[in-house]
């Protein structure tokens, strides 16, 4: 009898650790599983991904970061994420207006938000960044204080296709030149303008290559002798606009004015070859996304703003405040580091 009785529960024992290895396999069980999905793997996203991995520390939430560099590739990672069954997932997108379909079949399939770059119009729950037509309104107010008699400024970029892109840069031209806020304006990215003492000569754009931004800022030393300031407007633009003025001897004799917290653009403002940068805070787009997936995933819609921008202020950064600012950086990313 008993043994007749423990072959006929061996078949139901086999089929329970295989569903038990299943659960495994996806994780801690009852645990809520979120992803981090950036647009590229520059420094600027290692301090996100800083936060989204303190958040999930905090909030008892597992965390798996991705990097994928460009929209193909983030098709992929977010098709394997939904087929994975994730709770939630933050995507910073490369070209919203074109992947306005992919986000809209996530958002039916789990909670969804933006970061970093918005795509309006999309059905995404929430966008968790800076006003960026504001933060390059602050910049073009940086780039009139280097250039107080007027002259030559271009603009440097990594894609031109991201929402936080485009309005970066119509948010500088509209500041020098003194326009009316209008955040829907788009000037061209090979428009050259001259007005008020102001010679705006076009945006390079990179291809969110760092080689390439080098090269472009080379190009343009080259190509423009009097150029007055170079702006930098991706995290990785003001280190390659910093090397090519260094290796050009150029170094203090033209205005840079830089976007986000890079170790090289920090130390340049303290040495005084870049007038100041527009930080980003990074980190917290990181925690706070997933701060904002958990509460979705629990139904706390309360804990989400009202509009569906959750405004993260940027903080203008210059000679006499970037020690502090650089040392308070650092020790949020040796806590978040101590504590995962």
């Amino acid at each position: 009898m008993r043994l007749r009785f423990a072959r006929a529960l061996a078949p139901l024992l086999a089929l329970a650790l295989l569903l038990g290895v299943g659960a495994c396999s996806k994780g801690n069980a009852g645990k809520i599983r979120v992803a981090y999905v950036t647009n590229g793997s520059v420094s600027f996203w290692t301090l996100a991904a800083a936060g989204a991995k303190k958040a999930g520390v905090d909030l008892g939430v597992d965390v798996d970061v991705r990097m994928p560099g460009d929209p193909t590739a983030q098709q992929r990672v977010i098709e394997e994420l939904l087929n994975l069954g994730i709770d939630g997932i933050a995507l910073s997108p490369i070209d919203g207006k074109n992947q306005a379909a992919m986000i809209d079949e996530a958002c039916a399939r789990t909670h969804f938000i933006l970061h970093d770059s918005d795509a309006p119009g999309t059905k995404r729950r929430c966008f968790v960044g800076v006003d960026n037509y504001e933060a390059g309104r602050a910049a073009g107010k940086l780039v009139k204080e280097a250039l107080p008699n007027g002259g030559k400024f271009q603009l440097f970029i990594g894609r031109l296709g991201q929402d936080n892109a485009l309005k970066r840069c119509q948010g500088v031209i509209d500041e020098v030149f003194g326009w009316t806020f209008d955040p829907a304006r788009v000037t061209g990215q090979d428009q050259v303008i001259q007005e008020g003492g102001f010679h705006f000569l076009g945006i390079r754009v990179d291809g969110f290559d760092e080689a390439q931004a080098k090269q472009l800022a080379e190009a343009s030393l080259q190509q423009v002798p009097d150029l007055g300031c170079m702006v930098g407007l991706f995290a990785y633009n003001t280190p390659a606009i910093l090397e090519a003025l260094r290796d050009a001897g150029k170094l203090g004799q033209v205005k840079v004015v830089a976007f986000d917290e890079a170790d090289a653009s920090l130390q340049g403002i303290l040495d005084g070859h870049v007038h100041g940068t527009v930080a980003q805070k990074p980190y917290e787009y990181g925690y706070e996304s997933v701060r904002i997936l958990k509460a979705l995933k629990q139904g706390e819609t309360d804990k989400l703003p009202a509009d569906g921008f959750l405004r993260v202020p940027f903080t203008v950064v210059k000679q006499g405040s970037a020690q502090s600012f650089w040392d308070a950086l650092k020790a949020q990313l040796a806590a978040a580091k101590s504590s995962g």
